[in-house]
């Protein structure tokens, strides 16, 4: 075959290749990186979907940083539902994870049973729920009065309000524990079993074998869940009746992007909210692979790096 035909032979495989590609590239271009783009200038922009955007430079930034208090609000209960959230996910998840490593008899059934609440887990009704279950008068108060006790109205409580999301994370832990499991499922079964016989406990066998094997998997999870809580806005919009109350304990970052964009229509002040958002994770995420070379286990090392 001589060199010439085989070059046309490729070039037509690579236009078949474009062709089957042009579908994801429209949907990219059209759905993702046009409005990314367009919202990066619109955050130097007065811009109210109404008027032609007007250019005013760092302005929204500024005002963001040192005007806007509800801002820094809906940062602190951000950042607090994430640091306290993801960790007792994973924890509640890696934990149902080991159990039903083990062969128990209708596992398949605890498993379905497990993952639902996350296949839930975006849903309105859900959150609807929840804050019928937390309500003055809910399920969770009803279950302590059986002991005598009374407790408050959990969602209207700035005390509490916040609580409420974190359990509602915790509980819809489904997802990671299915990843844990598949990780589980890939420690070797002779690596226990010599531990066993050289007297290893089960609590030794897990930290000095299991746990060392599964800080990939956890490694994963951990930049995986971390992003989705940064970009958690259903249950607090719901919850909170859009409001981020009270008293914004429960005004999430973006349901205040929500909040300023299409509530109060200042699309150049809430695009600047979705940037800085997108940095400080971008940021954060960063800061997780660097400090993932300290205490995550690589395959074929003899040391952690």
């Amino acid at each position: 075959m001589s060199s010439r035909t085989i070059e046309k032979r490729r070039r037509r495989d690579n236009v078949s290749g474009y062709l089957f590609l042009l579908p994801w590239l429209i949907g990219f271009f059209a759905l993702v990186a046009g409005p990314v783009i367009a919202s990066g200038y619109l955050s130097f922009t007065d811009f109210d979907l109404l008027d032609t955007p007007a250019w005013v430079g760092f302005q929204n930034y500024v005002q963001l940083f040192t005007q806007d208090q509800h801002y820094w609000n809906s940062v602190r209960a951000t950042v607090l539902y994430v640091v306290l959230s993801v960790p007792i996910r994973l924890f509640v998840a890696l934990a149902f994870a080991v159990l039903l490593n083990r062969a128990i008899r209708g596992g398949h059934i605890y498993k379905a049973v497990l993952y639902l609440p996350s296949l839930l887990g975006g849903s309105v009704a859900i959150a609807i729920l929840w804050r019928q279950i937390f309500g003055g008068e809910g399920l969770f108060n009803s279950f302590l009065a059986l002991f005598g006790i009374t407790g408050p109205s959990w969602v209207s409580d700035p005390n509490y309000a916040l609580l409420t999301l974190i359990a509602l994370a915790a509980w819809q832990f489904g997802s990671p524990m299915v990843i844990f499991l598949a990780g589980l499922q890939q420690v070797p079964a002779e690596l226990n079993e010599a531990a066993s016989v050289d007297g290893a406990g089960a609590v030794r066998r897990f930290f000095s074998i299991t746990w060392p094997l599964l800080t990939p998997i956890l490694f994963f999870n951990l930049v995986m869940q971390t992003i989705v809580a940064f970009q958690s806005f259903t249950p607090a919009f719901i919850v909170s009746g859009g409001t981020g109350g009270p008293v914004d304990s429960t005004l999430f970052y973006t349901l205040y992007v929500y909040q300023l964009g299409f509530g109060q229509f200042k699309m150049g002040y809430a695009s600047a909210m979705a940037w800085v958002l997108l940095i400080g994770i971008a940021i954060v995420t960063a800061a997780l692979f660097y400090t993932s070379r300290f205490w995550v286990f690589q395959a074929g090392k003899n040391e952690r790096t």
